[in-house]
């Protein structure tokens, strides 16, 4: 019998540097419950889907590794704990509607044993009952940590968050094996393919995308394509479902993707949203289906061969042909 999951993609339009949390919980209940109507079990939130995408800004109030001075307003983004006051409502809400979410936010952590706080952008699955069954923080941080303010808007995700050292795990929830990834790791295909080794059926990606790409302009044109060519390569190459969702729509004057997408392990796109703001699409994810992939072309165990792949996991940065690196220097 195939094993049939509703699946949600919630996308969220812009959210304003001044609207409350309270408001955005709002937004995401109802969300939520227009995946119960649809008959969704699982309800995909976007990255940082509580707050504004704040890393577009230079807050001069200390290094994120080792924070001093005024922090109002960068802490003012971060949640401290999960669930906490202003997001309870959205896990009382699952539990009654009986429909589970991943959600994508700044995670600000208690002091460790040395008494510093760290903070990660931080995606966390929660069950049909409402209990947190699985965490994943953002392995590959984009951007820039210097002020750069030659730039339209910056992209300080590297001052504000922390690259996570817990990889790619994936969890037994849904009734089957399921990951998730956020915005950046999406492009790398190291993220699947970690998650394909265990299993996975269906990844969960958030998204915060810029339209405007400040290193290379050129590129700018083509960012729905590239969006949607790396998921899908993505859910082909492992078998996997792939649920992709966006913060879309101009926020704070800058405009960022839309296109929030559930792909097929074939990595055929099955729904797609068509406006730029708060939009719930889904689709009836046969988690059997993947099997049509993992065990006939795409069959790890019989066509793998990792005794070659070993420059992956070995070397960080190309080295060309004849060089050779010593102390990070190419000669």
């Amino acid at each position: 019998m195939p094993r049939y999951l509703n699946v949600g993609a919630a996308q969220l339009g812009p959210i304003a540097r001044d609207e409350p949390r309270a408001t955005v919980v709002s937004r995401l209940i109802d969300l939520l419950q227009q995946g119960a109507v649809a008959g969704c079990e699982l309800v995909v939130f976007p990255e940082l889907a509580l707050t504004t995408f704040f890393p577009r800004w230079y807050l001069d109030e200390g290094d994120a590794s080792n924070i001093s001075g005024d922090t109002t307003e960068l802490d003012s983004y971060y949640e401290r704990s999960m669930p906490g006051p202003e997001t309870q409502p959205l896990f009382d809400e699952a539990k009654r509607l009986g429909v589970g979410f991943s959600l994508g936010f700044a995670e600000l952590t208690e002091p460790d044993d040395d008494g510093v706080v760290h903070r990660f952008n931080t995606t966390i699955l929660v069950e049909r009952d409402g209990t947190i069954v699985g965490r994943f923080r953002k392995v590959h941080i984009p951007g820039h940590e210097a002020h750069e303010p030659w730039r339209q808007f910056q992209h300080l995700e590297r001052r504000y968050f922390e690259e996570s050292n817990e990889g790619f795990p994936v969890f037994e929830a849904f009734d089957g094996v399921v990951g998730m990834a956020t915005c950046n790791d999406r492009r790398w295909p190291e993220t699947y393919r970690v998650m394909g080794l265990q299993g996975v059926e269906l990844v969960m990606i958030g998204y915060n995308t810029p339209m405007f790409y400040a290193p290379d302009p050129t590129q700018n044109a083509l960012a729905g394509f590239h969006n949607h060519l790396v998921m899908q390569a993505g859910a082909y190459q492992n078998g996997t479902w792939v649920v992709g969702v966006a913060k879309g729509g101009i926020e704070e004057g800058v405009e960022s993707l839309a296109q929030s997408a559930i792909i097929a392990p074939s990595g055929q796109i099955v729904a797609q949203a068509v406006t730029i703001g708060d939009e719930l699409v889904t689709a009836r994810c046969d988690l059997d289906w993947c099997k049509q992939y993992k065990e006939t072309l795409f069959d790890f165990e019989r066509y793998r061969r990792p005794e070659v792949y070993t420059r992956i996991t070995a070397q960080k940065g190309a080295i060309a042909p004849g060089s050779t690196k010593q102390d990070g220097v190419i000669s």
